[in-house]
């Protein structure tokens, strides 16, 4: 039976598709059948798989908007155990087209249902925002994975991704948990990198996975060859990087639980992280 793992943060440019690239293929490498939904509009995870997305018969939109069933967009990536369904340019309109729709926050909840039997993990690359996509991703999760990166306003940023994630939590999906933070983009050069790692440590303790994904130029450098960083440059920080995560993610057989109102989770020392603080 599939873990559904939404990887969400509304902040753009954080690692969210390349952590998702990069843990399936080190996940499918180890045996796991790993299935990619490509749910952000820009459809960075499909073209950084080396998909051309102008040549596709059909989409997720085709399946979310759609009558297509979302097997027959299923596609292979060529790596063994890995697939992807695929996005396109016309997920930017998808929002607007299911804001009449009857229990569009379930939509892809609905269609990924029966892909559980077929897959050890499926990853939801979210968009990088709060709207109706991220919501659909959210509930048809079963945990969010948060990649922060290591910069100055991550942790502010945060407290509004918990705060939505609490709100999915106790509207449409409460078995929603969080399977943990990962940190990304980190310059062991700068003292900026170590304190936000610091900080996040201290805030959410145990949530925060040990892998510390380090700013690569490599990382930067393989999706224009529409390669993960396993096939690119294997022997590189951001491969070792990945991989280490990948054994970690596997490691985790429970996810922590989301903060309820007034409450702090697990580990947290700090009322920002609660969502009682974020309303």
């Amino acid at each position: 039976m599939a873990q559904t793992i939404a990887c969400a943060n509304q902040k753009g440019g954080v690692g969210k598709t390349t952590t998702v690239i990069n843990l399936g293929t080190y996940l499918a490498i180890s045996g796991l059948r790993v299935l990619i939904v490509d749910v952000d509009p820009q459809g960075n995870a499909t073209s950084g798989l080396g998909i051309d997305r102008s040549s596709l018969a059909g989409t997720l939109y085709d399946a979310l908007v759609g009558d297509v069933p979302v097997r027959d967009v299923i596609i292979p990536t060529g790596i063994e155990d890995l697939s992807i369904a695929p996005s396109s340019i016309s997920m930017a309109g998808a929002e607007v087209e299911l804001a009449a729709t009857d229990q569009r926050e379930r939509r892809l909840q609905r269609l990924l249902a029966g892909l559980a039997a077929d897959y050890d993990y499926i990853l939801l690359d979210c968009p990088p925002s709060l709207g109706l996509l991220t919501v659909n991703a959210l509930t048809a999760a079963d945990a969010v994975l948060i990649p922060l990166q290591c910069e100055f306003y991550a942790l502010e940023g945060l407290t509004q991704l918990i705060a939505t994630v609490n709100l999915v939590r106790d509207n449409l999906n409460p078995d929603l948990e969080i399977k943990g933070v990962v940190l990304t983009m980190a310059d062991g050069r700068t003292n900026l990198s170590a304190d936000v790692s610091a900080e996040a440590r201290r805030h959410l303790g145990g949530v925060v996975f040990d892998t510390v994904v380090p700013r690569s130029v490599r990382l930067s450098e393989a999706p224009s060859f529409g390669l993960p960083i396993a096939f690119y440059r294997p022997d590189s920080k951001g491969a070792e990087a990945y991989a280490s995560l990948a054994a970690e993610f596997r490691g985790r057989n429970g996810a922590q639980p989301v903060a309820t109102a007034g409450q702090q989770t697990e580990s947290a020392a700090d009322p920002q992280i609660t969502a009682g603080s974020l309303s």
